[in-house]
């Protein structure tokens, strides 16, 4: 079957599935191997070496569509399925142009539209892609290991809430403006053993800044959408320049985190499982099989961080 994937959550598990598409979006970067396939999207916003602020003025600047995709391309490469999603007007090519342009293909494509909204929507998709692949076999293997390895942190979790009880929480995907990261990171963060009250029942939302200083979070983990580690720990100093960062009580008690959101928490994959394992260790350190430190795409923010902000990977 011929794959094209307009989604990087989908190309990653497609790959994991052992299926390679024959085109991705420019976004799709994982596996390595994705970087190498015809690329059949772009957009208008220049995304590299800019800062929070700047990404979302020229985000609100656009005047049309964000993403544009490749009709011609797409049709030379002949797929059989299109992989898009429903979830997010600013992550991708909207599911209805793919539908449209899907339409005008000859022979027309299937379409699946990925719309995960929570924790287990996201890992029901494996099944889900899996079965539009004809890779059952695969995607039921590879469920079955996420599930088990989600078990082991519930129960790590349970443990750890018994003895410490559940950290305040703040997750941030985006910090100029500020916006709390919803969809399945609530459900995260209660697996977990963290209290979820900060993260929206639904999509990513806007907060005010004094929300998030009266919340005082016992542990905040920043990940912008589309951020590496690096740029997230720059991302950062946009959140220290503001007032009362450093009385954070997540920054007092150095449980302030950078995060890779391009590897972790910002793509419904199968990698959400890698996420959930590293705001395990973010929350309940003390009890998690592997450190903060130990985690290449975490950084803890010094408590000394405003007003720059100094990192280092532990």
């Amino acid at each position: 079957m011929r794959v094209a994937s307009l989604l990087p959550s989908a190309t990653e598990t497609l790959f994991a599935l052992g299926v390679e598409p024959v085109g991705v979006s420019h976004s799709c970067d994982h596996p390595p191997a994705a970087c190498e396939l015809p690329t059949l999207t772009s957009t208008v916003v220049d995304h590299a070496d800019r800062s929070a602020a700047d990404i979302d003025e020229q985000m609100r600047a656009v005047d049309g569509a964000v993403y544009d995709l490749d009709e011609e391309r797409l049709a030379a490469l002949d797929p059989d399925l299109l992989v898009t999603q429903a979830t997010c007007d600013v992550c991708a090519v909207d599911a209805s142009e793919v539908r449209a342009a899907a339409e005008r293909l000859d022979p027309a494509p299937d379409v699946l539209a990925c719309d995960p909204h929570s924790f287990a929507d996201a890992l029901d998709d494996v099944v889900r892609i899996g079965e539009a692949v004809d890779a059952t076999d695969a995607a039921s293997a590879l469920r079955g290991d996420l599930r088990d390895r989600v078990d082991a942190v519930r129960e790590r979790a349970e443990r750890a809430v018994a003895d410490e009880g559940r950290p305040r929480v703040a997750v941030l995907d985006w910090t100029d403006p500020p916006i709390r990261a919803g969809h399945w990171v609530r459900d995260m963060v209660e697996l977990a053993g963290g209290d979820p009250a900060f993260q929206p029942d639904g999509p990513s939302e806007p907060v005010a800044w004094d929300d998030v200083r009266e919340v005082d979070p016992e542990a905040l983990v920043v990940a912008p959408c589309g951020f590496d580690r690096d740029r997230a720990v720059d991302a950062v100093g946009d959140l220290a320049a503001r007032p009362g960062f450093d009385d954070l009580a997540a920054v007092r008690r150095d449980r302030a985190y950078a995060v890779d959101g391009n590897g972790l928490f910002n793509r419904p994959s199968h990698r959400l499982v890698d996420s959930l394992e590293a705001l395990f260790a973010c929350l309940h350190p003390e009890h998690a099989a592997t450190p903060p430190a130990a985690h290449d795409r975490i950084a803890r923010v010094d408590a000394a961080a405003t007003p720059s902000v100094r990192a280092d990977g532990g």
